[in-house]
C-alpha cells in the first residue's frame, strides 16, 4: 500500500494519519504540501483534519481550491482512493466530490468527545472489511460537523448506499441524544457512487491503538486492502 497525506496550511491531524498507516499499518507513505500536483504511484490519498487555512470563509473552502485538488480530482477520476476526515470531508465537500455540506454543530461550540458509530453500507473502500450494522468506537473534533443534504440529495444517498456511518448508541440505536452535532439522520459520513471516495468527520486514525481507548479505526483503514483485492 502506498498512501499520500495532503498537509494544507492549518492541517494538525496530517502526522496522526502518517504513524497510523507508516508505523501501525506498515504502509508506504509520503507526505504531500498542499502545493505539489503528482499523485504518480499512490494507492490512497488521505485529506486529514485539522483548520485549512484557519477556516476563513466556511471551514475546507480555502483549501478546496489549492493545487492538489484538480490532481486529486483526476486521481478519483481514474479509480485512485480518497479519504477525508473532518476538516478532509469539509474540503471535498466545498470542491463538490461528495454531496451534501456541513454546518456549525447545533450547540454553535467545539465538540471533542468519543462516539459511537453504526455502518450502514459497506459499498466503499473504508467500510469493506466492516459488517453492516457493526458499531464503532470513533472519537470527534469540530465546531461545522452538522451534515445537511437536500431530501432529493438525501433519497439518492440512501437508495444508492452511500450513506456510509450515522451517530449512535454503544448498542447500534439511533436516537437523537446520540447525535452530537444534529447532522441530518444522524449522518456521519458518506461515499461518491462509486465507493472510491470518502468523507467521514469521527477520526479513525485517533482510533487505531489499544492505548488510546478503541482499534475500531483498523477496522476501517484495513478495508483498503479489502477493496483493493476484491478489485484485482
Amino acid at each position: 500500500m502506498r498512501v499520500g497525506v495532503v498537509v494544507f496550511p492549518g492541517s494538525n491531524c496530517d502526522l496522526d494519519v502518517v504513524h497510523v498507516v507508516q508505523d501501525v499499518l506498515g504502509w508506504s507513505t509520503r507526505i504531500l504540501w498542499h502545493a505539489e500536483t503528482s499523485l504518480v504511484g499512490l494507492d490512497l490519498v488521505v485529506l486529514p483534519g485539522g483548520f485549512s487555512y484557519g477556516d476563513y470563509l466556511r471551514p475546507g473552502a480555502l483549501a478546496s481550491y489549492s493545487p492538489i485538488m484538480a490532481a486529486i480530482k483526476n486521481f478519483a477520476s481514474k479509480g485512485g482512493l480518497v479519504l477525508g476526515i473532518c476538516n478532509g470531508f469539509q474540503i471535498l465537500l466545498e470542491a463538490g466530490m461528495l454531496e451534501g455540506a456541513l454546518m456549525q454543530n447545533r450547540q454553535i461550540r467545539f465538540v471533542c468527545k468519543p462516539t459511537c458509530v453504526r455502518v450502514d453500507s459497506t459499498k466503499s473502500f473504508l467500510t469493506a472489511s466492516a459488517r453492516k450494522g457493526q458499531v464503532l468506537s470513533l472519537p470527534i473534533a469540530h465546531h461545522s460537523g452538522s451534515y445537511y443534504a437536500t431530501k432529493e440529495a438525501l433519497k439518492g444517498l440512501n437508495d444508492s448506499g452511500r450513506i456510509l456511518f450515522r451517530y449512535v448508541s454503544s448498542d447500534g440505536t439511533q436516537d437523537d441524544a446520540f447525535n452530537p452535532n444534529g447532522s441530518i439522520e444522524a449522518i456521519a459520513g458518506v461515499s461518491n457512487e462509486e465507493g472510491n471516495v470518502v468523507g467521514l468527520m469521527p477520526h479513525p486514525e485517533r482510533a487505531a491503538e489499544r492505548l488510546l481507548g478503541s482499534e475500531d479505526g483498523l477496522v476501517l483503514f484495513r478495508g483498503v486492502l479489502s477493496w483493493i483485492s476484491q478489485a484485482s
